[in-house]
């Protein structure tokens, strides 16, 4: 069974953007070692036009063959001009409102994005699943994530988008890697407990 991996970049205080989602402040932050470890380590969750800015679009994909986020996270995209942000891996954007994709790469999830993960966890494949956000749809998801990498940035935000839209529940992980860099970056990889 393939897993989903919700892969995040949050504040200390765990947001993931502001409180209009805005996240562009944490890009500073993707210098040095780190942008190396993400450029080596995780070359799959990068965009596609980032793949090619920092020489990694010829790798093959190592851990995910496939995207799935929300409306905001692509709205993102949308407002570059880019319909199609990670080429390289199967696209799915989950909407309700978005009633047409605009790019034959891009799947659009108008409903029941729990059945479609399952359905897409259910696949045989080596490669998983890689949850790009939003809040929402990753409160959505909590029961069906299997994996966590937390990319916490050395800023406190006070208040803003969580890295979990959801009501409150207790779901429990294990810790696995930790990994810190010299921007004061930390990488946390945690393990569902089932």
């Amino acid at each position: 069974m393939r897993k989903l991996t919700y892969v995040i970049a949050c504040s200390i205080d765990g947001f993931i953007g502001g409180p209009d989602g805005d996240a562009s402040f944490m890009y500073p932050h993707v210098v040095g070692e780190y942008a190396e470890y993400l450029r080596t380590e995780h070359p799959d969750i990068n965009p596609t036009h980032v793949r090619r800015l920092i020489g990694t679009d010829d790798v093959p994909n190592r851990t995910y063959d496939t995207i799935i986020q929300g409306r905001g996270s692509y709205d993102e995209a949308l407002k570059e001009g880019i319909t199609s942000p990670f080429a390289h891996l199967r696209e799915y954007v989950v909407s309700r409102t978005l009633a047409e994709s605009p790019h034959p790469n891009v799947e659009i999830i108008s409903s029941d994005p729990v059945g479609k993960v399952r359905e897409l966890k259910a696949e045989d494949g080596p490669l998983d699943i890689y949850l790009c956000g939003g809040s929402v749809l990753a409160g959505e998801l909590l029961d069906e994530i299997d994996e966590l990498i937390i990319k916490t940035y050395p800023i406190v935000l006070g208040t803003g988008m969580p890295m979990f839209g959801s009501g409150f529940a207790i779901t429990e992980f294990t810790l696995g890697e930790v990994r810190a860099f010299d921007n004061g970056a930390v990488v946390r990889t945690y393990t569902r407990k089932r």
